[in-house]
Formats: C-alpha cells, sequence, structure tokens
C-alpha cells in the first residue's frame, strides 16, 4: 500500500459516522416493519370481510324466509361484531400482550356498560323487537305515540316514515316500554264515525241515508255488514255510530269520503247536524228598578219615517 492510500484509509475512518447509517435498518424492518405490514393487512382484510359478512347475512335470512327486518338488524350486529375481532386480530400482529389489553378491555367495557346503560337497553330492546315482531318492514305501526310506515330496526333506534314525508327515529327502548298499535295487521280495518242528529229528526231516515252512500261505495266490503246505531243521547245532539270495513289501504279515503257526503246528504234531506250554542238574554232596568221590556220597547219604537 502507498504513503497516499494508507492516509486516505486513515482520514476515512476518523470521519464522522450519520446516524443514518448507524441504524441496523434490517433489524428495524424484521423487527418492527413486518409485524406492521401484517397487521395493516389484516385489517384491509378484515374490513372487506366485515362487509362481505354483514351483505350474507340478509341474504341467508331471506333464503330461510326470514322478515327483512331481523336480516337488516342482524347484520349491523355482524358488522360491529366482525370489526372488534379484525382489531384484536391486528394488535396481537403487532406482538401487542392480548391478555392485558382483554382484561382492560373488560374493565372499560364495565364502566361503558354502566354508563350507556340506556344504549344498552336498546340493544336489548332490538333483540326483543326482532325476535318477537310485533311488526315488520312496511307496517303502518303507532309506537311512541308517532305514526308511521316502518322502514327499519337498527341496533339502537327504530326508523318510521310518516304521512308527512317525515322521518321518526324512535329509541328502541321506548317501543317496548309502550303499547304498540298495529294498523295494518289485519288485511282489512273498521271504518267508525260519529254524527250528532237533532232530536227532532228522524232517526229511522238518518240510518237510511247513511247506509245508501255506504252501499254506493265499492271499497266498503259487504262482510262484516255495516250499521249505524245510536251511540248516545247527548245534550245536544242524538250520536250516531256508522261502522264498516274496507280494506286497511283504503281506510283512510273511504272514511274522510264518507264524512263529505253524510253532510251533503244530510243538508239535502234537511237533517240538522248540532253544534254548541249559546243564548244571550240582555235585560235592562229602569230608574225604578223595574225591568224594560225589550220586544214591546222595540215593537214600540217609532219608525225612519215617524222619526
Amino acid at each position: 500500500m502507498t504513503l497516499a492510500a494508507s492516509a486516505a484509509s486513515h482520514i476515512d475512518t476518523l470521519a464522522p459516522v450519520s446516524w443514518f447509517q448507524r441504524v441496523n435498518w434490517a433489524r428495524l424492518l424484521e423487527t418492527y416493519g413486518l409485524p406492521a405490514l401484517s397487521a395493516l393487512v389484516v385489517l384491509l382484510v378484515g374490513l372487506w370481510l366485515a362487509r362481505r359478512i354483514a351483505n350474507l347475512v340478509p341474504r341467508a335470512t331471506h333464503r330461510i324466509g326470514a322478515d327483512p327486518m331481523l336480516g337488516n338488524f342482524l347484520r349491523n350486529v355482524a358488522y360491529v361484531a366482525t370489526l372488534v375481532i379484525v382489531v384484536v386480530l391486528a394488535l396481537a400482529t403487532l406482538n401487542v400482550p392480548i391478555s392485558p389489553l382483554l382484561a382492560v378491555l373488560g374493565t372499560a367495557g364495565l364502566a361503558i356498560g354502566l354508563a350507556l346503560k340506556d344504549s344498552l337497553s336498546n340493544i336489548a330492546s332490538g333483540v326483543m323487537l326482532v325476535t318477537l315482531r310485533p311488526f315488520h318492514v312496511g307496517d303502518v305501526v303507532t309506537i311512541a305515540g308517532q305514526t308511521g310506515t316502518v322502514e327499519s330496526v337498527r341496533i339502537f333506534q327504530t326508523v318510521l316514515n310518516g304521512a308527512d314525508l317525515q322521518r321518526f327515529t324512535i329509541p328502541n327502548n321506548l317501543i317496548t316500554a309502550a303499547p304498540i298499535i298495529n294498523l295494518t295487521a289485519q288485511p282489512n280495518r273498521r271504518v267508525e264515525v260519529v254524527v250528532g242528529i237533532g232530536y227532532e229528526d228522524d232517526i229511522a231516515q238518518a240510518r237510511e241515508i247513511v247506509l245508501g252512500l255506504i252501499h254506493a261505495d265499492k271499497r266498503v266490503l259487504a262482510e262484516p255488514a255495516a250499521d249505524v246505531v245510536v251511540y248516545e243521547l247527548a245534550t245536544n245532539s242524538v250520536n250516531l255510530g256508522i261502522r264498516c270495513f274496507v280494506r286497511a289501504g283504503d281506510w283512510f279515503g273511504v272514511k274522510v269520503t264518507l264524512l263529505e257526503q253524510i253532510k251533503l246528504a244530510f243538508d239535502k234531506a234537511g237533517i240538522n247536524i248540532p253544534y254548541p250554542q249559546q243564548d244571550m238574554h240582555l235585560y235592562l232596568h229602569g230608574a225604578d228598578g223595574k225591568t224594560i221590556d225589550l220586544k214591546a220597547l222595540v215593537r214600540d219604537a217609532p219608525g225612519p219615517q215617524q222619526a
């Protein structure tokens, strides 16, 4: 080796080494890079698998003839449960100890469960709704004071679509804690209206008119037969109960049409439909304290020509 080469080698040995050169990249990649890459792959595959499982659940429930509401509910539950499993597997791939993590999650779950007892109650109520099935998707129901068509039953809430294009999102625990009225559970439904007539009017004539209107409407079912009965002898009127059966989908249309036709027919026949009235009596007292007869006062008043 020449003197110049020896000097150059000595200079290279004394040159400072950067942090990039000091890092053992191969060992770092083996220790952290591969587990991180594996965890990312597990997470991505798990997300894809969670979506696949969630989409397969409604198809499976449909094949066995289950209600679509049950399939949608189980889809949400399966998706959340699969995500939890995927996250735990991803952490295990990163060499994170699972046992202490599960213990921490258990303790945290207990604390969260106590804090979110209403939410857990909603989940339990949702399970009851899809199991007992007091209504199905597409039914018209009255629940928690709201009336609408059932769109879906979710983990925490049930969604209704109202007749005014409103959307009601009702917590499940409120539904199971109150009466549930299913308006379309049966194919037929009874139309019932109450109309009052005067005491001086003929009940038989009013009944004949109403039955004629009912029989003329083709939407009214022949069986059970329609009837008109006296419901009440009220203070100002004789209240007639008018009852007939129609298809559930025709209920509202028949009711409003029948009310309008009854009003027009009663007016034409001279049958009075009473409404609350008040009679006011005015008395005048003279200087001597005697009551003045207003009718006589008006009768004896001078006319325009006499004035």
